[in-house]
């Protein structure tokens, strides 16, 4: 039976442990951590962040359903707002792009100690100067680094495709995965994006059966072709039944986190809502 977990970057306002706290108190029985400012900035990340962590987990009894590594903001001191995923695993500046792997083998320790099945990456947009053929190119390059690493620490990794990055969509997504030859990668599922992008999430939970190392959940108003906007489920058009349906019929039993970061003004309210409209579908 698939959980509920919901990610701290919904909680940007607050301190990780409280936020953990926070998301306890709603009912969920997973967190996903942010890998990024306020909360994990990795280099910033140091023991005692660790310990206080780990404390609160063993408080609350959450079990962490991933570890969110697509953004880094945090490597800049001035990042404009629209600066969500740079510097990248694509990134044509070798020194970014090294940096960027480096911190993803860090998020990929950092699951080994808080005994997270999985990191979420994101490819990023390929920026003037960088065409789609050669950032595929540091894109490979950059994924068998990282997943040579992961596979030491027997964690896996999930690609989180969306609309206007390297990898947008769920064929491209299964494409690479076959291309790369890891076991170690698979998809972190947003059925939003794959809403967004135009394909009915349904069929893409069934394309991708067998390579879900993660799903993140939000909802979207207009459904497929809708707006890219993280909503509260129920305050859009997806048919969360008919994906619920889907996630049991490819026996998938791990996490759908939510991932509201649109929220920041209210994560409580959000995260309420958002388990009350969800909690039929996995009780």
């Amino acid at each position: 039976m698939v959980q509920l977990a919901f990610s701290t970057n919904a909680y940007t306002r607050f301190e990780l442990p409280e936020a953990v706290r926070h998301i306890a108190d709603h009912g969920y029985k997973g967190v996903e951590l942010l890998a990024d400012t306020p909360h994990a900035f990795l280099p910033e990340f140091d023991d005692g962040d660790q310990k206080k962590l780990k404390a609160v987990l063993d408080e609350t009894g959450l079990a962490v359903s991933n570890i969110n590594a697509n953004t880094a903001r945090g490597y800049y001191d001035d990042a404009p707002a629209s600066s969500f995923f740079d510097p990248t695993i694509i990134t044509a500046d070798d020194e970014n792009r090294a940096w960027r792997i480096e911190y993803t083998k860090s998020a990929i320790d950092l699951a080994v100690e808080v005994d997270a099945p999985s990191v979420c990456i994101a490819t990023g947009r390929p920026l003037p100067g960088n065409p789609p053929e050669q950032a595929k190119k540091y894109l490979l390059d950059s994924l068998h680094e990282i997943l040579n690493y992961a596979e030491t620490r027997e964690v896996t990794v999930g690609i989180e495709f969306e609309p206007e990055l390297l990898v947008e969509c769920t064929d491209e997504v299964l494409m690479l995965i076959e291309e790369i030859g890891h076991d170690s990668l698979g998809v972190n599922l947003d059925i939003g994006h794959a809403a967004v992008y135009g394909e009915n999430p349904v069929e893409s939970i069934h394309k991708c059966a067998g390579y879900i190392t993660g799903v993140h959940l939000e909802d979207i108003v207009g459904g497929h072709r809708g707006k890219h906007y993280h909503r509260i489920p129920g305050e859009g058009d997806l048919d969360f039944k008919a994906i619920f349906a889907a996630l049991n019929d490819i026996n998938y039993t791990g996490f759908a986190t939510l991932e509201l970061y649109t929220y920041p003004d209210a994560p409580d309210k959000a995260a309420e809502k958002a388990y009350e409209e969800l909690k039929p579908n996995v009780s």
